[in-house]
C-alpha cells in the first residue's frame, strides 16, 4: 500500500528494541499484556519491505522491549521490486518477514511459494473482504485506494476544470499533465493499469492507453519519483499537475506541510481509484519462525494499527481502529473503488503488463 508522501521512510536498515504495550485481538491478547517472568532472550529478525514502509520508533521499540526481538528493516524498492527480490532469493531468503506485497502482486508471491502458512489470532479482527488468501500464507495489515491526485493551485491558476473521470485524462486540455508509474515495477502503477482494465474492458483498455500516450503521459519507475520529482504538488519542482498516488495523499500533504496548513493543496479524482490491500507474511526458510510470527501478530496489535494512518497514510486493517482527525478530514474516500480478484489478476497480470509495455514504452 505503499507511499507516505514524505522522505521519512528512506533508511535502508533500522534496528529497534521494545515491548508490546497494546493488546491484539484473540488469544494473542493475553500474551501481549502479560508481564514476562524472565528477561526475554535477545533475537534479531529482518523485515523485508518497500521503501515507503514507516513505523514510529517508540512503537517498534515497544515490541523489542516486550519480546527481546530486535527488528532490522531492509527496504528494497517498490512493492513489485520487493516481491521480485523475494522470489529470486527464496532459496536463501533476505529476511524473516516480508511486508508490502499487495493484492496486485499477491498471486505471483503465492505461486512462487515464498511464504509459509501462519494465521495470527489477531486476524479475527480483520474484515473477511481483506482476507484474500484462504490458506493464510499472508496476513492483511492495511488497505488504501490508488487514485489520481491533482495540484489544486495549478488548476486554479489556469482556470482549468479538474478532470473527473479516466476518460477525461485523454482530452487535449490535459495533454502533458499526467505522470504514472510503470506497472512492472510499481504497485500503484499496476493498480492504475488494473483500474483501466476494469473500466474499459479487455477489448478497450489498450486503446485507452494509446490515447494516453498520444496525450503525452509520462511514465516513471516508482511512486516516489512520480510524486516528488514529476508532480507539481510534490514540493520538488515537478511540472505535471496529475499523478497516480493515493486517496490519502491530501492528508499527508497537510501533516508534512512547512509552514503548517489546515487545508490540503492536493485533491483526489475519486472516480479513478483502485482498492489496494497490503499483506505481511513469514518467509519460508526463516531461521526464526517463532519470532517472525510474533512480529506478524504485532502488526495487527492496536498499537501498530493505530500508528499506520500517519506513518504510511493508508487505512489499518483491523476494524474499529481509531483514525486521527487530520486523516479523516483530509483523506478523500473512494465510495466505489475499482476492485479485481487476485485470481484474475494472477491469470492475466503478466499478459496485461506485456501488452502495456508494447503500447507505452516501445
Amino acid at each position: 500500500m505503499h507511499r507516505t508522501p514524505s522522505r521519512l521512510a528512506t533508511s535502508v536498515l533500522v534496528a529497534a528494541s521494545i515491548a508490546l504495550a497494546a493488546a491484539v485481538t484473540g488469544p494473542a491478547a493475553a500474551d501481549a499484556q502479560a508481564t514476562p517472568t524472565s528477561t526475554p532472550k535477545p533475537q534479531t529478525i529482518t523485515l523485508v519491505t518497500h521503501d515507503s514502509f514507516a513505523v514510529s520508533t517508540d512503537v517498534l521499540a515497544a515490541f523489542t522491549k516486550r519480546t527481546g526481538i530486535t527488528v532490522k528493516i531492509l527496504q528494497v524498492g517498490d512493492a513489485g521490486q520487493v516481491v521480485n527480490q523475494a522470489i529470486l532469493t527464496k532459496d536463501n531468503p533476505l529476511g524473516d518477514v516480508l511486508f508490502g506485497v499487495d493484492n496486485t502482486f499477491l498471486s505471483r508471491a503465492l505461486d512462487e511459494g515464498i511464504f509459509e502458512p501462519y494465521r495470527s489470532p489477531a486476524t479475527d479482527g480483520v474484515p473477511a473482504a481483506l482476507q484474500l488468501d484462504p490458506t493464510d500464507r499472508v496476513t492483511p495489515v492495511d488497505y488504501g485506494d490508488v487514485c489520481i491526485n491533482y495540484d489544486k493551485q495549478w488548476f486554479a491558476d489556469r482556470k482549468l476544470a479538474v478532470p473527473r473521470s479516466l476518460e477525461d485524462l485523454t482530452k487535449p486540455a490535459y495533454k502533458g499533465d499526467l505522470v504514472v508509474e510503470d506497472p512492472s515495477t510499481s504497485s500503484p502503477g499496476l493498480a492504475f493499469l488494473l483500474a483501466t482494465v476494469q473500466q474499459f474492458g479487455v477489448k478497450g483498455w489498450q486503446q485507452y492507453w494509446k490515447q494516453l500516450v498520444a496525450n503525452d503521459v509520462q511514465v516513471v519507475d516508482g511512486w516516489e519519483q512520480a510524486y516528488y520529482d514529476a508532480f507539481s504538488g510534490g514540493g520538488q519542482g515537478g511540472k505535471r499537475p496529475l499523478v497516480v498516488s493515493y486517496a490519502s495523499s491530501p492528508a499527508a500533504a497537510v501533516v508534512f506541510a512547512d509552514p503548517p496548513i489546515t487545508t490540503s493543496p492536493i485533491g483526489t479524482m475519486t472516480q479513478s481509484c483502485f482498492r489496494q490491500v497490503e499483506f505481511a507474511g513469514v518467509l519460508k526458510g526463516t531461521a526464526h519462525r517463532a519470532a517472525a510470527r510474533r512480529f506478524v501478530d504485532f502488526m495487527l496489535s492496536s498499537q501498530f494499527q493505530a500508528d499506520v494512518p500517519l506513518q504510511m497514510f493508508v487505512y489499518p486493517a483491523v476494524e474499529g481502529t481509531a483514525l486521527p482527525k487530520v486523516f479523516t478530514q483530509n483523506a478523500d474516500a473512494a465510495q466505489s473503488p475499482y476492485e479485481m480478484s487476485p485470481t484474475r489478476i494472477g491469470a492475466q497480470r503478466d499478459g496485461w503488463i506485456r501488452d502495456w509495455t508494447g503500447i507505452v514504452l516501445r
